[in-house]
């Protein structure tokens, strides 16, 4: 009886509960519980629903139990929109999606097959033949992926606005022999996806034609991942630009064989991109003259990375930076040799609207570097800084560095010479953290594990060592 009064409890009383779980619980928890409340019944999932809505469209699956649930798990998510198979590696995965093919109100809009040992053809087939909105499509670090996958994805989802093929190349032992397939493949691609919007090609094997074919056939292109694609030229990539200047989203890298990132151009193509917000160069030859004419052609850039990369390129940095200091938010400088504290220290004055940072492997910046950070940045939430130099110096005083409460995320992984009293000064003057990670910091002690009461009180919610 006590059961059943459960169960009946009126809309409105479960509401009331479920809002009072939620404003009580923190903002990290927050989605745990809304997921975990929403898998108890279609009527949870209507009241957490009133809350938010995105949590209710994706469905990982990826355990062999699923498969004689898959019925039960339908009838309980008939609104699902997002399905990720990432790594599912259960019941046979082309069955597996011809059943859900079948279920006859399932929109399926985004579906991830990443980790997969192939393109599993005859379950996307069926997919494509019940469920005509696909438009988004990942098949990340697939093992065997060949031209013939190409046709057959251009064939069977022609409404695609985002695609991923990125970390398959690296399997691709025939890909010299068959260039010109591959060639014909992404032509199709190109001709098929007339609404591309995003693709994300990084180390695949696309050469220069490819390259060309992509960008002057795919007219709604407007996000392009190419970082290592070995078979790309400066040439290339500046011809291709030339053919699609209203393009927001540009990562790429080419070869360290082929000429320094300097051809004009290449630079000419790339200043050209006047709706370009994010840039991302990986493990190119930078200069100062590459960062001075972006600089003096004001693209409204508000994602910089620049990582990898070699060059003595401060000065263009410097001037980029004072010239766009109101727009960037996010800056990665990732294995940079020659940043120093005092470079990140006059950085920052440009940075006022910073909202995350990544300084890892900078070998010649410390702590010094991240205080100053948080000092220039009022709204900086996110730090990472694995494996930087360090110091074994006193620090500044406390009152100098001040309390920052905007900073919400600090990593600082790999880092040897952190120790408890780091922890604890960071607990001090980052009252607000949510995540603290220092794995693989080996002279953080056992004694950390004691005082995790202390940490809690200033409201960790991910703690990693």
């Amino acid at each position: 009886m006590a059961a059943a009064t459960y169960l009946y409890l009126p809309y409105d009383c479960w509401e009331t509960v479920i809002r009072f779980i939620i404003n009580n619980d923190d903002e990290n928890n927050n989605r745990h519980s809304m997921i975990s409340l929403s898998a108890v019944s279609k009527q949870f999932l209507a009241i957490t629903d009133r809350f938010t809505g995105r949590f209710r469209f994706l469905l990982p699956l990826r355990q062999n139990r699923t498969q004689p649930l898959l019925h039960r798990l339908y009838r309980k998510f008939s609104i699902l929109t997002s399905l990720n198979l990432s790594r599912y590696s259960g019941y046979d995965l082309d069955d597996l999606l011809c059943q859900i093919s079948r279920f006859p109100t399932l929109k399926i809009t985004s579906l991830n097959l990443s980790y997969q040992p192939t393109v599993p053809e005859n379950g996307l087939r069926a997919i494509s033949q019940n469920n005509t909105i696909l438009t988004s499509l990942t098949c990340s670090h697939i093992y065997d992926i060949n031209a013939t996958h190409l046709f057959f994805i251009a064939e069977c989802f022609p409404l695609l606005e985002e695609l991923d093929l990125s970390h398959v190349g690296m399997f691709m032992h025939t890909m010299v022999d068959e260039t010109e397939s591959y060639v014909l493949g992404v032509q199709a691609l190109s001709l098929a996806l007339f609404k591309l919007r995003k693709v994300n090609l990084s180390y695949f094997p696309i050469n220069n034609q490819s390259l060309f074919h992509l960008f002057n056939n795919c007219k709604l292109l407007q996000e392009v991942n190419i970082f290592g694609c070995r078979e790309l030229t400066n040439a290339g990539i500046a011809s291709a630009l030339r053919e699609r200047p209203k393009l927001t989203s540009l990562l790429l890298s080419i070869s360290l064989h082929h000429d320094e990132f300097t051809a004009s151009h290449l630079i000419d193509s790339l200043v050209s991109l006047k709706s370009l917000t994010c840039l991302g160069l990986s493990a190119l030859n930078i200069s100062d003259e590459l960062l001075y004419t972006i600089a003096r052609k004001r693209l409204p850039l508000t994602r910089l990375v620049l990582k990898y990369c070699s060059g003595r390129y401060y000065n263009g940095l410097f001037y980029l930076l004072s010239m766009c200091h109101k727009s960037f938010q996010h800056l990665d400088l990732e294995d940079n040799r020659f940043l120093n504290d005092q470079h990140v220290v006059e950085l920052s004055s440009f940075l006022g609207d910073l909202v995350s940072v990544n300084l890892s492997n900078c070998s010649k910046i410390t702590e010094s570097a991240l205080f100053a950070l948080a000092r220039k940045c009022p709204l900086l939430g996110e730090i990472t800084m694995e494996n930087i130099r360090g110091s074994v110096a006193n620090y500044e005083s406390p009152a100098y560095i001040g309390v920052h409460p905007q900073l919400k995320s600090l990593y600082l992984g790999k880092n040897s010479w952190l120790s408890d009293a780091n922890i604890i000064m960071f607990a001090s003057i980052f009252p607000n953290l949510e995540v603290l990670d220092f794995n693989s910091c080996n002279n953080i002690s056992k004694g950390y594990q004691r005082s995790r009461e202390d940490y809690s009180s200033k409201k960790f919610k991910h703690v990693w060592n």
